[in-house]
């Protein structure tokens, strides 16, 4: 076993943030793979247990899915004298050191985290058994260790919540961290991993204010907030006794349920019930904001929020009054933009770095972009050109592939909504009449004729989604009403499909059941600000007036994750609204308000579970980390994969 020696470093506290840096005499040596300390907000946590974990890919975890032998995470260290039944472990020191040298292997491109449980606090309490504290290291280099890098870790409540949010949408508790062997849920897991450095520094256990590149707001005080929140119990006994006198680990556990409700799985330590209140950031807001004491050792949020959502604005790569938004399969956000004196794409990294120039992209024929944009399943873009009446193909890497002006496809006029088939066509709306939709090639010929396809009754159709069988289904705003083409483009001739609480049906999605979703935009009392649902024959399944509440506000887009659940972007009310697959609000009255939403007109959600939102009026995209289940992405490789609404 490797331990640092107590007598040979001493601890500087930072007062802003509370947080602690090594002096220079806890410089790393060359050759030592990883040496850091354990704090319990100022605390150095003593004989605490430091296990080196890496997620598993060979089982799903995450938010509903229960612990098991296929989602557990692998223990990584081996030799160091001491283990239990989460493997090796090496102990920290009076002063909450540790030393981990050549005591393990890993395999590269594993993730990999550190999880420190138990430990005295050293506040006359005792030993905490509650005490779990994590921090992600990310990727194991290629060279299958961490020789070749020495960092100094502080593992405390801050680098807790910023792992626990980055991974949650693929961990159950503290040992179980997995994905399934896919590639694109390998690219989805390492790009939630990397995104724990977006939200906190790992030398310093310091909460960030902004993204290392520099181009993201994080909010930092309410990661402070939530870490304090976990300090409570974690300086402590660790009893988890009441109702009656409530310890503070009973308020937090009771609090930071499975499912946020009584009804959910109580966590048994603290690095649990952040990953619980990651996968449920609206509940019980008031009970754990109270949480903190007058000595709390983080700065705390000056009143309760409205919910604990961990939102980071970005801007830069020519974001400028953004409208809609598409994931390709790197996790890579496209957005179009129609500020400025030319319109663009912009085009971001998993981690919000920018990607495309501070311009965009632009040429390509790329003018007036009202509509949508969508992902084919090589990651090419496709952009409908409202003011130019033709479809931009972009590269993965933005370069124009559709000529100096765009695809030209018969019969479009006014192109808006935009969505890509099994085979990668393309099919497009026309939203001025005369209406119709119009398919194209993944080489930008035109497959529907002179005139598009035509008849159901199509009315402004403002958008469009493909099921796992290749229909379109097409959204009718001026009529409120649903037509649906086959794969050839034959009218069902039961179209238009109408009820179900449809008023205005701007956006469209369709789940893994070929259930076909609708944001209703009008916000009269009785219908609208709602949600309708039609199963893959038409039938309306979700009642007279749709499903309402969850802080819908003039819903403008729709998206679903991983679990069906849906999202959509209240473009009056500057949230977030999440409904279950069964149609049940999750969110409250008011959605959710991380990451300064401001007329959000599009959302989707990544492979890593995490939500991104166009903000119209302040020219960034948010991204609320780790909020959603992750989800196979692009749509189009959903599609050919009949994989639609599901984890990759």
């Amino acid at each position: 076993m490797r331990v640092a020696c107590a007598s040979a470093f001493c601890l500087s506290l930072v007062l802003t943030g509370c947080s602690f840096s090594p002096t220079t005499e806890l410089a790393p040596d060359t050759g030592l793979a990883l040496r850091g300390a354990v704090h319990g907000g100022q605390q150095p946590i003593a004989g605490a247990r430091i296990y080196m974990l890496a997620a598993n890919t060979t089982g799903d975890a995450g938010p509903g899915i229960a612990a098991s032998s296929s989602n557990a995470s692998h223990s990584l260290l081996s030799g160091t004298g001491s283990s239990d039944s989460l493997g090796s472990y090496v102990l920290t020191d009076a002063n909450g050191q540790f030393t981990i040298t050549d005591d393990y292997s890993c395999t590269p491109n594993t993730q990999v985290y550190l999880y420190s449980l138990g430990g005295n606090p050293g506040l006359g309490t005792g030993v905490n058994p509650a005490a779990g504290l994590i921090a992600a290291l990310g990727g194991c280099p290629s060279s299958g260790n961490f020789l070749t890098s020495t960092p100094y870790i502080v593992i405390n409540e801050v680098s807790t919540i910023a792992a626990a949010y980055a991974f949650s949408g693929y961990a159950t508790d503290a040992t179980h961290v997995s994905s399934s062997g896919t590639a694109l849920a390998k690219v989805g897991i390492k790009n939630a991993f990397a995104n724990a450095a977006n939200l906190a520094d790992l030398s310093t256990g310091n909460a960030l204010a902004t993204t290392p590149n520099g181009n993201g707001v994080v909010p930092q005080t309410t990661i402070y907030t939530l870490a304090n929140a976990l300090a409570s119990c974690v300086n402590s006994n660790g009893a988890v006794t009441g109702p009656t006198n409530p310890t503070a680990c009973y308020t937090l556990f009771n609090n930071a349920t499975s499912n946020g409700t009584s009804t959910g799985t109580i966590p048994s330590d603290t690095t649990t019930a952040a990953i619980n209140i990651a996968h449920n950031p609206g509940a019980n807001i008031a009970a754990l904001f109270s949480l903190p004491t007058a000595t709390a050792p983080f700065p705390q949020l000056g009143a309760q929020p409205n919910d604990f959502t961990l939102g980071i604005e970005f801007s830069g790569g020519g974001i400028n009054d953004p409208y809609a938004i598409a994931i390709d399969g790197s996790g890579s956000p496209w957005i179009t933009n129609n500020g400025g004196t030319t319109s663009s794409v912009a085009q971001l990294a998993s981690n919000g770095t920018p990607i495309s120039p501070s311009t965009g992209y632009t040429g390509g024929g790329l003018t007036g972009l009202f509509g949508g944009i969508a992902i084919d399943s090589v990651g090419n873009a496709w952009i409908p050109n409202y003011s130019g009446n033709t479809v931009t193909e972009l590269s993965n890497s933005g370069t124009v592939l559709s000529g100096a002006s765009g695809y030209t496809a018969t019969g479009l006029h006014r192109p808006y909504g935009i969505a890509i088939d099994g085979s990668d066509n393309v099919w497009v709306t026309s939203v001025t009449s005369p209406f119709n939709v119009v398919e194209l090639s993944n080489a930008g010929a035109t497959l529907s004729g002179a005139s598009g396809y035509t008849g159901g009754s199509l009315a402004a159709p403002y958008s469009v989604a493909i099921d796992g069988t290749g229909n379109a289904w097409i959204v009718n705003k001026n009529t409120s009403t649903i037509t649906q083409f086959s794969s050839t483009g034959t009218v069902n001739i039961n179209a238009p499909f109408t009820g179900g609480g449809l008023s205005t049906p701007y956006s469209v999605a369709v789940d893994h059941s070929g259930n076909v979703w609708v944001a209703n935009y009008n916000g009269n009392a009785i219908y609208g600000n709602s949600i309708s649902e039609f199963s893959n024959s038409g039938t309306n399944i979700g009642g007279t007036n749709g499903y309402i509440g969850g802080g819908l506000n003039l819903p403008y887009s729709i998206a679903l994750d991983g679990s069906g659940n849906a999202w959509l972007a209240n473009s009056l009310g500057n949230s977030v609204s999440e409904f279950s697959n069964s149609g049940v609000p999750i969110t409250g009255e008011n959605g959710y308000l991380g990451g300064n939403i401001n007329a959000p007109d599009s959302v989707a959600v990544d492979g890593s579970g995490n939500v991104w939102v166009a903000n119209l009026y302040d020219s960034t995209v948010t991204e609320l980390i780790g909020v959603a289940t992750p989800v196979v992405t692009p749509i189009a490789v959903g599609v050919k994969n009949n994989a639609l609404a599901s984890r990759p």
